[in-house]
């Protein structure tokens, strides 16, 4: 038989370490070794919500609300202007009286024993026709009643160069009226915001050169825009 012998481990090792230099040595197969997690994995947000903590609907939602109080902030602004306006508006009124209007006093045919007043804005801002005129024949010590069926729903209003209408009854139509007399001078009076205060100049419109005449039912209607309507009662 032959005889082996033990090869020097200094020996072993270097075989070993040839074998491995030129690939034929035995590969380890055994459980390889983990990589390293990557990092270009985006981590889990939680759902609903983006990294700065709004919520996933929340440019919608902030779109809508910022409409919604964009519209409100309008809605004030236009409030606002529309006060504005109404107030300047109602500063550029005045009161209609005999500086700022020319008056008229026309005896009409029919109805019969009536007569028409008419006042003209002659004034460069619109002006209020209140209530009604005051009513004075020459040195007369009573006042006229209004005919409170004709009281319009609102103040007549006369823009620069339009006109406004009374219409007077001067006497009964059946002769029923007491203490008649003649007037030749006819005093129109304005009032103002409230009833029976003064309005501001009067006017002193021009009658027939035969006077006009009346009696104790002497009455006239409220200022009206129109010269019909004031006739008609």
């Amino acid at each position: 038989m032959r005889k082996y012998r033990a090869l020097p481990v200094a020996l072993l090792a270097a075989l070993a370490l040839t074998a491995c230099q030129n690939g034929t040595g035995t590969k380890d197969e055994g459980a390889a070794h983990p990589e390293p997690a990557s990092a270009t994995v985006p981590a889990t947000q939680p759902t609903g919500s983006d990294s700065n903590g709004q919520d996933e609907h929340g440019t919608a939602g902030g779109s809508g609300a910022g409409d919604t109080q964009a519209r409100g902030t309008q809605a004030a602004q236009a409030g606002r202007k529309s006060a504005k306006d109404a107030k300047g508006a109602a500063a550029a009124r005045v009161l209609c009286n005999g500086s700022n209007t020319t008056v008229t006093a026309q005896p009409v045919r029919r109805p019969v024993n009536h007569m028409l007043l008419t006042v003209k804005n002659t004034g460069s801002k619109t002006c209020d026709l209140t209530y009604y005129p005051t009513l004075r024949f020459d040195e007369m010590q009573w006042a006229p009643q209004p005919i409170e069926d004709s009281q319009p729903q609102a103040v007549t209003t006369l823009a620069p160069g339009e006109s406004g209408y009374a219409g007077v009854s001067l006497s009964a139509a059946d002769g029923s009226g007491e203490w008649g007399t003649t007037g030749r001078k006819l005093t129109v009076g304005f009032q103002g915001y409230t009833p029976n205060s003064d309005g501001g100049p009067s006017a002193v419109p021009a009658l027939p050169a035969k006077g006009v005449y009346y009696d104790s039912t002497l009455k006239v209607t409220y200022w009206l825009r129109d010269m019909d309507d004031a006739l008609s009662y």
